[in-house]
Parts: C-alpha cells; sequence; structure tokens
C-alpha cells in the first residue's frame, strides 16, 4: 500500500508535507525530496511550505504546558527538556536583540538548529503574540524555502 501512495501525484505530495513537518530537517528535506520524486515545482512548494506552517501556532500556543506535562508524567525527558529551553533561550537572543526582525533571520536561514519549529519556540518563550509571530514565521519559511529552492535546482543542474 506504501508503494501505491508514495508513487501517485497525491501521495509524493503528503510525503513531501509529513516530512516538512518534522522537526530539524523541516522543508529543507522535504523540498528537496518532492522535487526529487518528480513532484511538480508549484506543488511540491505548496507541500514543503505548508507542512512546515502546520505544527507553528501549534507549538507557540501549547508548549509550556506540554513541557510541564512532560517533566511531571516522564521524569527521564527533563534532560531533553532543559536542552530544548536552552536552546530556545540562546536562539532567542537574536529576537531580544532584533525583534521581528530576528524571528525572520532565525527562520529564514535554511541551517539546522534553525526554521519555524526553532522560531515557534523561541516566539512561545519570549511571550509573543501569535498573531505577530505567525507571518514572521511564515515569511521567514518562504525565504527558506527560496534558498532550499536554489540550492536544490543548483545541485540537480551540476550533475
Amino acid at each position: 500500500m506504501i508503494d501505491w501512495l508514495t508513487g501517485t501525484v497525491f501521495g509524493k505530495f503528503i510525503t513531501t508535507f509529513a516530512i516538512s513537518m518534522v522537526p530539524v530537517v523541516e522543508l529543507r528535506l522535504g523540498l528537496p525530496y518532492g522535487i526529487a520524486q518528480g513532484l511538480a515545482y508549484p506543488l511540491a512548494l505548496t507541500a514543503a511550505i505548508l507542512g512546515n506552517m502546520v505544527p507553528t501556532p501549534f507549538i507557540i500556543v501549547y508548549i509550556r504546558q506540554i513541557f510541564a506535562w512532560l517533566r511531571k508524567h516522564w521524569k527521564a525527558l527533563d534532560g531533553l527538556i532543559c536542552r530544548m529551553e536552552r536552546k530556545a533561550d540562546t536562539k532567542g537572543e537574536t529576537v531580544r536583540r532584533y525583534g521581528l526582525w530576528g524571528l525572520l533571520i532565525l527562520v529564514a536561514i535554511p541551517l539546522p538548529g534553525t526554521g519555524a519549529w526553532t522560531g515557534a519556540l523561541v516566539a512561545a518563550f519570549l511571550n509573543l503574540r501569535v498573531r505577530e509571530a505567525i507571518p514572521t514565521i511564515f515569511l521567514g519559511v518562504c525565504i527558506a524555502a527560496a534558498i532550499t529552492t536554489g540550492l536544490t535546482f543548483g545541485v540537480i543542474h551540476v550533475f
């Protein structure tokens, strides 16, 4: 069944969408995957951006409650949660200094440790308003998609 699903345009779209939702890899892997699978560029781009943005509002609104619940019920995860909070605090320095421009830059740079997930985490811990953070993160995701597109098509044309 998986072969049938991933062999269709719909399956490639959903797979690209799902990969783009995964933290760390996000659209940096989702978009090249969709293009490499032969998905038309506008569909690959749409799937990657939408997939990358879906978790964002939930992270901003609920991450503190999720961390508190995890700490209460799974004490073994406390170290991981502390590392994530430290990462948000460290990355948040740029946002504290430059405001929403800093958040935009944090999300737009398509490198590990940046992106929509990190941007949403930073926005949550800095108590940024959702209506300010979401458009900024969305614009950052679009810029990251443009950079990733350039790199993807550059690599394709070199080889």
